[in-house]
Formats: C-alpha cells, structure tokens, sequence
C-alpha cells in the first residue's frame, strides 16, 4: 500500500515537471493565448459612473469614453504648446466676425464685433460603429425601436444583439449632441457655462426643458445660433469674440449622437436591463465599447468602420526619441483590444505589471522605491531592477498647479500696501517647496514661479526669464531660493520682526485644510516647521472637505492650499483664477478666485488677453501680469506636479498628452515580444515540490518502518509467558 503511494506521487510529480518544461504563466490573470495577439492590457480602480458623452466629466470616464466618440477637434499627440488639429472636419473651423445686425466686419478689435460665427465641414464617408439602432426593416423603419417584452427577456447585454448596421455621420448628428446638451434634465456639467456664448441656447434650453421632447421634437427644435447647412456642414455664432470657445471643441460633450441611439435606447425594457446610452455609447472612434461589466471587466474592439486617422508625421519635440515617428503616415489604430480589469488595490496591479501581464503601470506610493531612483539634483531615474526587464517610463509636467493662498480680504494676511507684499513674500520665501516636492512627491513636481504652468501658452521657458525675483536670485547658473535671513529682514519691515506683532505678542495664523486622514499629519507637521522659521505660530484648521468648501466660498480662511488643472491649454484658464471680477466676495461665493485678489491693473490686462489669439503681443502681456502678481504674492505658487507612467519594452508609440484623451489609437503592441517576456518572467519554479516530496518521504520512512514492524511483531499469549 505505501509503495503504492510512493509510485503515485512519483508519477504525478514527475508529470508535472514534464509538463513544466514547456508551461508556463500558470499565474497568468488571462488566457495566455491573449498575449499573441495585439490586445492591450490596462485596468481601472473605480467603474465609470457616466458614459453619456453630454454628461461625463471625469477622467476615469473619458479613458474610455474618448477612445469611443469623436468630437470635431483633438489635440495634435505631440507638439507643445497643446495644438489643437481636425478630428472629424476636413480643415479648422472657419470663423467670421459680425455686428449686431448679422453683418460681417473686419477684425476681432472691431468695436462693432457683437458675434462669431464657426463653420464645420465633416471628412467625407465616417461612420459610426456598428449597432443595432441602426438595423432598418423592408420598409426602412428601425428594426429595433419597439423590442417585443418576449424578445427582451433574452437579451442581458448590447452584445446579445447579432444584427448590427451603421450609416454615415452627418452635420445633424453634431447639432443634435447640442440640442441633448441643452436639456436640463440631462445634467449637462457645461450648460451653464456655453449657454452665456452659444446664440439661443439658453432660450431654447428654457423652452424644451418644460416639455421633456421626444427624440423627434428634439429632432425637428431648431437654437437659434446652430445651424445645418448641409450633411457635412453646420454653423455655430457665439456671442463676441471668444477664441477659446475652439478648446471646447475637443471635449465629448460635442461628440455627434445619433437620434437612432436614443430612440433604441429609449425603450424601458433595455434600461431595466442597464442598457443604455450612459453605460454603450455609440460613436464613431476607432473602438467600440463592447462589454461593460464594471465589477469586473470592460473591453473596448476596434471600429471596423474606422478609417479617417494615420499616425502624425510631425510635431516631435527635438529632444524626444525620433522611433516615436516610426509608424508616421500608417493608418489607425494599431492595438485591435483592449480588456480593462478592475484592479482595486495597487500592490496586485504592480505585481502584474511586473510579471508582464499589464502593459503599463503608475507608480504608487508603496512601489516608489522599488521603479525609481532620485538624484541629489531631483532627477529621476529607473532602478536596475526596472532597467533589467527593459522597462521605460513618462515623466511629465501636468498642466496644473498645486498653491498656499492667502485671503487678500483678511487684514493681517491680505492687502496691497508695500508691508502687505512684504509679508507675503517673506512666508512665500520661507515655504520651501522645494523640500515639500522632495519629501511628499517624491521628486514628482516642479516648483511654480507663477500661476501658468510648462505647455500652456504664456509659460516662460527660458528659466531665468521667468524666475521670480521676489523669491528667488539667479546665481551659478540656476535659480537660488532667498534664505530665511532675507524673509525674516521682509518680515521685520512688515511690522513682525521675529514674527511678533508691534505689542510683543506672537504672531498667529490660521490655516484652513481638507487634509484630515493619518497620512496627512506629517505635510500639516511641515507647514507648521516652515513657519516657526520666520517665528510664526501656525494653528491648523483640518475639516472634512464639505465644511472646506463651505468656508472658501463665504471667504472665511485666513491660510488654504487648492489646486487647479487645465480645462483647457490657455493662459486665461489660469489667470481667471486670480481676476478680480471672479473673486468669492464679489460673486458671493460662485467664483474661482479664492484669494480674492483685485489690482486693478491685472484685471485690466486680462480683460484684454482674454480675447486675443496667441502672439507675440499677447505673450508679453502675459508676462507682464505674471510680474504683477509674482510682486503682489497673494499666492505661494506651489507645485505643477509630474505624472510617472512605466510601460513594457513591447508597449510602442508612448507620449505623454496630459490634454488629449484619444490617444490609445496611436499605441502600439510587439506581441511576440510580450509573448516571450512573460514565458521568461513567470517560469514555474517545482524545486520547492520536489524538496517537500523528498521532506514528506524523509519522514515517513521512519514511520513505515515502525509500521512494518508492528505488524510483523508475534504476539505472545499471557499464558505462555508466565
């Protein structure tokens, strides 16, 4: 009986070790046959709420929904500063200048200007991806627009749908994302922002709102500064000159829709069944969203129908690696899938990357130390570890800010008087963020010297150009923070020499922060130290972020950090945030400006860029109102924070574009190469199986022995013995 045993755990042992000579992946959290074929494999943390182009706003949302829909503008993947190129049109829109009587006139500096009108014109032969509100009848109705109940008990999700159909894109389907756009019970985030521009929206949302339209009454509702001209030609006319209204252009929520979609999705049987144009939307991008399962998985196909892109020929910044212009001219997309698996925690995601099962990863916290070395100067680097498995990384500067504010209205903290400026521009000395980035981002920022961040128009590449003279000096070459001496000597000159008020009591200030969690303790800690350099005693405020934002906008914080990301990549979508006219005490509290900072002159100025294309002129303008509040000071300006990516060896075409979120088409995938990587990687290891089967037979030799003689053993009777 144990050799029997022994025989069989031989044998299955033996067998696995055979098997194992040409297995592998035994880990792997797919089929393994997946990693043969050009199929891209990302993740997601948190399921997308919203996939209803009028109404998605979130990043994690617009991964996917970009890649799906296709609004008439995009920005150009690789050129700085953000340039934005024709998606779906044929050229840029054109734009015409007219009075108020509808009439052209010449130039945007006309005082006569009271309206701008753009004029789209679509690429010939785009088509939507394929669906079933598309599938018409013998007599050319939809063929699903009234689903019988008994047909819908067998359907669960879009994909139980066999037939599909598609048609054209036209000017209409531009017009009609407008029109959805416009009605209040969508919950459109931009609404209340375009209808202030866009001619007789606001009238025309007011107006079919109260009758909650049908598809064909929204059809045949007409807004007064939207117009089809033709299929493949539609106008806007915005009120007076806003050039940044093109931005806008880019985002999904001028992303065409199909009436189709939402008479097929209309029906109560499919939402009951969470089919619906928030969870399938239908575009004409180079995927298609084809499962949506978000607790576990959501996997995105290429359009069939797509064939209006080609990889960018141009545009490379010259210290970038030119094999990105490897594939220039080549028709998109590359990557033919692309399955996103839910990963909720970071640890199990990283060890999939590594093990090559995921193509691209962030960096987290946890695994830092593990992918990137800091130099003394900042700089990051790849560990050997990362270098090793042939791993690349993205470093890039986001275009947004991360600042310390002083409210400007506060009377110890604000105004505008020389001993104001200098007090500010002591603490703004004293916080060395220089120290912050090293210590809580782990080398991932750059400290501001302003408010517009690298990339946006109006950004001062030219280091010593831009440097702020009230904070830093220029020596060796480099900008030098002013040491603490300098910032005590500002203080003292403002009335607070060693950080004690005119009658010798301490001088304390009040910092108002969301940051409540254990994590945050240690940066609270930090602001405290920067403070107590200049004698200042710091009190700490920490709320949860409802009762934060409760206090910014009835201006009550002395002291706040906040931050900002680009809408959109032009210098007035930063400088808004310090004009006057945006302040919180002046628009009781539906504003921006959270210092509540008012020079006149900047206003001024920024009245006048507002509507300026980029120049020459408009560039030194900027720069002139950068000098203004870099001498006012009414913030500390922080951080513009860095994003660090790693991909595979086998991932091609990676390029940062903070802006632009359709860049999955350009990607590209060497399966083989992953293929042979992952079989490298992830070998299975049976010496701890045979070490344990030799353990297992160490010990029961002995046991079998004693086994064995037990049994052998001859009972002798009691009556024999005696």
């Amino acid at each position: 009986m144990f050799y029997n045993l022994i025989k069989n755990i031989v044998i299955i042992v033996f067998s696995i070790t055979v098997i194992g000579c040409d297995a592998s992946r035994w880990n792997s959290p797919y089929d393994v046959d997946k990693a043969q074929e050009p199929i891209l494999f990302n993740s997601f943390s948190s399921k997308p709420k919203h996939l209803d182009p009028v109404v998605s706003y979130n990043a994690n949302e617009w991964a996917i929904l970009s890649q799906i829909v296709e609004p008439p503008l995009q920005y150009h993947y690789f050129k700085r500063p953000y340039t934005l190129e024709p998606l779906t049109l044929e050229v840029m829109p054109s734009v015409t200048y007219l009075n108020a009587e509808g009439q052209p006139v010449s130039g945007t500096d006309s005082s006569e200007v009271a309206y701008s009108e753009y004029v789209f014109r679509l690429k010939p032969d785009i088509f939507f991806q394929p669906h079933p509100a598309f599938v018409k009848d013998e007599t050319g109705a939809l063929h699903f627009q009234n689903i019988p109940p008994a047909q819908l008990t067998e359907i669960e999700t879009l994909a139980d749908f066999k037939t599909l159909a598609t048609r054209r894109l036209t000017a209409e389907d531009y017009v009609y994302a407008i029109k959805r756009m416009a009605l209040i019970q969508n919950h459109s985030p931009i609404l209340g922002t375009l209808q202030h521009y866009i001619v007789g929206l606001a009238t025309f949302s007011e107006q079919m709102s109260d009758v909650s339209p049908s598809v064909k009454q929204l059809r045949d509702a007409s807004i007064a500064g939207v117009i089809v001209d033709s299929e493949t030609q539609w106008r806007i006319r915005i009120k007076g000159v806003y050039p940044q209204f093109l931005y806008w252009l880019s985002m999904n929520f001028f992303a065409p829709i199909p009436w189709e979609a939402e008479v097929f999705y209309d029906q109560a049987g499919l939402a009951t069944k969470n089919i619906s144009l928030d969870t399938y939307p239908v575009g004409t991008g180079a995927y298609q969203l084809v499962e949506n399962n978000p607790n576990k998985q959501m996997r995105l196909v290429v359009n069939p129908h797509y064939n209006h892109g080609v990889y960018p020929g141009e545009g490379l910044p010259k210290d970038a690696n030119p094999a990105l212009l490897a594939d220039a001219g080549k028709p998109l997309p590359f990557i033919k899938e692309v399955i996103y698996s839910l990963e909720k925690e970071s640890v199990p995601l990283w060890n999939k990357f590594l093990q090559g099962y995921y193509d691209a990863s962030g960096v987290s916290s946890d695994s830092f130390d593990q992918a990137v070395s800091v130099s003394s100067s900042g700089s990051l680097a790849l560990t050997e570890e990362m270098r090793e498995k042939g791993i690349q990384f993205l470093n890039t500067v986001e275009p947004s800010i991360f600042y310390f504010g002083f409210n400007m209205e506060d009377p110890v903290v604000g105004g505008y008087s020389e001993q104001q400026k200098k007090f500010r521009q002591a603490i703004s000395i004293a916080l060395n963020f220089e120290d912050y980035v090293s210590i809580f981002m782990n080398g991932r920022g750059i400290v501001a010297q302003g408010p517009i961040p690298p990339g946006i128009f109006g950004y001062e590449t030219d280091e010593k150009a831009a440097l702020n003279p009230w904070v830093y000096e220029w020596q060796t070459g480099r900008a030098q923070r002013k040491s603490i001496e300098v910032a005590k000597n500002l203080l003292a000159e403002a009335g607070y020499p060693n950080g004690r008020k005119p009658n010798g009591a301490p001088l304390v200030l009040y910092y108002d922060t969301a940051a409540t969690g254990p994590d945050s303790k240690a940066q609270l800690n930090w602001y405290r130290k920067q403070f107590q350099k200049l004698g200042i005693e710091l009190v700490i405020r920490a709320t949860d972020y409802n009762r934060f934002q409760d206090k910014m906008r009835g201006a009550k914080a002395q002291l706040f950090s906040w931050g900002w990301n680009a809408d959109y990549p032009d210098p007035e979508n930063f400088l808004f945030l310090l004009n006057g006219n945006q302040s919180i005490v002046k628009t009781h509290g539906a504003g921006v400006n959270y210092a509540n900072y008012d020079n006149a002159e900047f206003n001024r100025l920024f009245q006048q860029i507002k509507t300026m294309q980029n120049s020459p002129q408009r560039f030194a303008l900027v720069q002139k109102m950068v000098k203004i509040v870099q001498e006012d000071a009414p913030w500390v300006w922080g951080v513009h924070p860095k994003s660090l990516a790693l991909y595979h060896r086998w991932y091609h075409n990676v390029w940062a574009n903070p802006l632009a979120n359709n860049t999955l088409k350009y990607k590209r995938i060497d399966a083989e190469l992953r293929d042979y990587s992952q079989r490298q990687w992830n070998r299975p290891t049976f010496w701890p199986m045979v070490l344990l089967f030799a353990v297992s037979v160490i010990l029961f030799w002995p046991l079998r022995s004693a086994y064995r003689k037990r049994q052998q053993a001859v009972i002798v009777p009691k009556s024999s013995r005696n």
